[in-house]
């Protein structure tokens, strides 16, 4: 999936470009957080009812396969992916593991460190309390970037044991090409810029 998907309206007739739909409800924000970043912010499409319900849709049908769930696990990055795995993982009716920034946790913890295009940031998840070994998982984020982020947390994932078998964003910025950086897992993005 990606680009032109389409989906349903509530009433299920008239088709909806969910491509046209995330497009029309980010904000684009030059020069944020630092300048030469250019920041999508989703807020809008988080706010927006139908919007929202198209995006967790469309996020988890790539969490099926052949119109089957294919995932028992969904995992949301910190903090964004946290909105949309939550939505993702009880339509596909399934839990939700929070994947969250150094810091956040008590110990013990699982880490990975990654690069962003304008820093330096790890991930974790629990290492006692909980076993993601041998789960099939589904990693939602929010935006594609240098993918960084989703390469450490597929990182993560796999060292403790889970299959990630695949990985869907809202939002992918081909020129920074991160999607070279997960070329093993199927990659959805809802559009791509």
């Amino acid at each position: 999936m990606g680009p032109g998907l389409t989906a349903r309206n509530a009433s299920g007739d008239e088709p909806l470009d969910i491509a046209a739909t995330v497009e029309a409800l980010t904000r684009t924000v030059h020069d944020f957080p630092r300048r030469g970043v250019t920041f999508a912010d989703l807020s809008p499409l988080f706010t927006d009812a139908h919007g929202l319900r198209l995006t967790v849709e469309a996020l988890a049908r790539a969490g099926m396969r052949d119109g089957l769930r294919d995932v028992d696990l969904v995992a949301g990055i910190d903090s964004r992916g946290f909105l949309l795995g939550a939505g993702v993982a009880m339509h596909l009716n399934t839990g939700m593991l929070p994947v969250r920034k150094a810091g956040k946790l008590p110990p013990p913890v699982l880490s990975r460190s990654y690069s962003l295009e304008y820093g330096e940031a790890a991930l974790e998840i629990p290492a006692s309390g909980l076993s993601v070994a041998g789960r099939r998982v589904l990693v939602i984020d929010d935006v594609l970037a240098t993918g960084g982020t989703l390469e450490a947390a597929i990182g993560l994932l796999s060292a403790a044991g889970a299959s990630v078998v695949a990985a869907a964003v809202v939002l992918e910025i081909a020129d920074l090409g991160g999607r070279t950086k997960v070329k093993d897992i199927p990659l959805t993005a809802l559009t791509v810029r």
